[in-house]
């Protein structure tokens, strides 16, 4: 990542202006670096160095995409079951039932350094409903699926991009290229500013959440894991997995057919153990 930083600022020492892959203004001063995955989502080494995304924008995709996709209520379900904290060190809570009472209860976790600790916050009523013995039953709401909100495929196509990105980094000009290539202009202003109102996305579960089990050569559950598919038929993926629900987005334009077609041809293999990627 150090070169690849250095190879990036070599650009502009020798004259070729530091662009932003997303608005393509002049980036040079950016003081930020671009978590390609969200850093509430455990990534720490999957980062873009300064200047490959400009400031503005990446404090547009925190606050904007981002932030709403992580606080859709299937994330957080997600995040909580999975005691997956914020920058903060937060796992964010999610509303329970109790037998007997109309009022929703707050169900938190909290991380120490040896366990993880669940409380649930009660009212004075609830509390005494457990008091009387007329009630000691808590509903907890079960992890549900990946958002199928439209801020979802946003952000599929904002990491896509800042991939390819990275993918593109040891090599000179490749930055350049993904800045200028006009076929990723759909989805880099799908990802920006939304202009596209539907981009479909195929999503699926290609291992259980609470893998605890050798498969695919992992041992236990994966938080995030990503590649690009480029089939036979000219089009372009990308795919990422979130604790085994796999999400994919087509990055030449809002059209999903073709990866469904290749799942068809290709025993619903995952691209992210097939081919290359196949364990073995």
């Amino acid at each position: 990542m150090v070169l690849a930083f250095w190879e990036v600022k070599l650009g502009y020492l020798l004259g070729k202006t530091m662009r932003c892959i997303f608005c393509k203004l002049d980036s040079a001063n950016s003081t930020s670096v671009e978590h390609i995955i969200p850093e509430s989502l455990w990534n720490t080494k999957q980062i873009l160095p300064r200047g490959v995304v400009c400031d503005k924008c990446n404090n547009y995709f925190s606050r904007k995409v981002e932030r709403q996709f992580l606080c859709s209520p299937e994330m957080e379900s997600l995040r909580f079951h999975q005691a997956i904290p914020s920058k903060k060190g937060r796992v964010p809570p999610i509303m329970g039932a109790m037998l007997g009472s109309e009022v929703p209860i707050s169900i938190r976790r909290v991380l120490s350094s040896e366990e993880i600790v669940t409380s649930i916050e009660l009212n004075e009523d609830q509390v005494e409903l457990v008091r009387s013995g007329q009630s000691s039953k808590v509903n907890f709401p079960i992890a549900s699926g990946i958002p199928t909100a439209k801020i979802t495929s946003r952000f599929l196509a904002k990491v896509a991009l800042e991939a390819l990105a990275q993918r593109l980094l040891p090599h000179y000009g490749g930055v350049d290229y993904v800045v200028e290539e006009e076929q990723f202009d759909l989805v880099r202003e799908h990802a920006r500013y939304g202009r596209v109102k539907e981009w479909p996305y195929y999503v699926r579960r290609i291992y259980d959440a609470d893998l605890d089990e050798k498969i695919h050569g992992l041992d236990g559950q994966k938080v995030h894991e990503y590649d690009f598919l480029h089939t036979d038929h000219g089009e372009f993926y990308f795919v990422l997995a979130l604790y085994g629900v796999e999400l994919t987005i087509n990055i030449g334009g809002p059209c999903i057919e073709g990866y469904e077609t290749w799942l068809k041809e290709n025993d619903n293999a995952s691209p992210l153990y097939w081919g290359k990627n196949a364990e073995g």
